[in-house]
């Protein structure tokens, strides 16, 4: 008797977890997703999630947190400060995205490099635009730049930035708006909302599944002389689910000047224009930062060198599509994005 009243409780539990599970998946799939979009960063932002509530002012306000700490043109946040020759006391947030960048700069032999900020103002990519710089004015400004001028001291829990390195100036626009989807994708956690995802100008983060059921399906931008871009046609496809990607490319930021093409990614290690083959270059990380910067410094480094990058770190991948040497587009990926390639 006693061991047919244990069977009867075991299948009851059973069935409990049955129902309970069925009703969970029920409730999953009748909940809606949302879809908030909104103007970021210079840039526009999109956010589709699974939730029962509307969260843009949530995601607004954690945006505006960002924009207060990394916009050059925001006359309050942080970076500006800092580029007025002030020490700040730098957050959490800020520490997180000055260690990750020091770590790039480090790994990519200094392609990626925050200080480059004088350089890509005088080539006319920043919030001025000159004439364009001779030898000497190159030199003069690689001369201001230099991630090894930028200190931090520890005072008890207070991080204070700084430096003695006159005319430093740090600019984050090649990593802020992948950590404004790194940020907005928090949010989603917070809230514990399984399926979302988070682009901001190209800089994407995505978890679980779309509103088809299926994983996200994220486009990459086939190259073209389109500074504007109007020219939205896809190279290719990619499954990408819990995963941050990030792009850079030249096509996307340019201008002409007598005559000349400049693109807009500038290598700090020679103070001018790349001029190679990779036109451009996306990168899948654990981060949509760290996505962010590789994908910046892979633009710098030229594809061979990149590839080189990779081998040590296995952890990203990559999808670079370049120019061979008839003026063909090509491409080439890492194999491990091989299963990620909508066919």
């Amino acid at each position: 008797m006693r061991k047919e009243k244990k069977i009867y409780i075991q299948a009851a539990f059973l069935l409990f977890l049955v129902v309970g599970t069925i009703l969970i998946i029920r409730q999953q799939q009748d909940m809606p997703y949302q879809h908030n979009e909104g103007f970021i960063f210079g840039t526009v932002y999109h956010a589709t999630y699974q939730y029962d509530k509307d969260l843009n002012k949530e995601i607004v306000t954690e945006l505006n947190k960002v924009d207060e700490e990394f916009s050059m043109f925001n006359k309050r946040s942080m970076v500006t400060a800092f580029n007025q020759g002030r020490q700040i006391e730098a957050s959490k947030m800020f520490m997180n995205v000055l260690t990750l960048s020091q770590a790039i700069n480090k790994e990519t032999d200094g392609a990626f490099d925050i200080t480059v900020a004088p350089l890509v103002n005088a080539w006319g990519f920043g919030f001025k635009h000159q004439q364009l710089p001779n030898r000497q004015q190159v030199d003069s400004l690689r001369a201001l730049m230099g991630m090894q001028y930028i200190k931090v001291e520890h005072t008890g829990e207070k991080n204070i930035v700084k430096t003695d390195h006159k005319g430093l100036m740090l600019d984050f626009s090649a990593i802020a708006k992948g950590y404004g989807s790194d940020a907005v994708a928090a949010v989603m956690r917070r809230h514990d909302i399984k399926n979302y995802m988070i682009e901001i100008g190209g800089e994407i983060v995505t978890s679980g599944i779309s509103e088809k059921r299926l994983p996200w399906k994220i486009g990459v931008t086939k190259p073209s002389d389109d500074s504007l871009s109007t020219n939205q046609n896809l190279q290719t496809v990619l499954n990408v689910t819990d995963r941050a990607m990030a792009t850079s490319g030249n096509y996307r930021n340019f201008y002409y000047k007598n005559g000349k093409k400049l693109a807009h990614t500038i290598d700090p290690r020679t103070g001018y224009p790349v001029q190679h083959s990779l036109l451009s270059a996306t990168v899948l990380a654990h981060s949509c930062a760290e996505a962010d910067g590789y994908a910046t410094a892979f633009m710098v480094l030229g594809i061979e060198k990149s590839k080189a990058v990779l081998d040590k770190h296995p952890e990203l991948m990559a999808y670079f599509i370049y120019a061979d040497k008839d003026g063909k587009t090509k491409v080439w990926y890492s194999p491990s994005l091989e299963k990620t390639l909508v066919k």
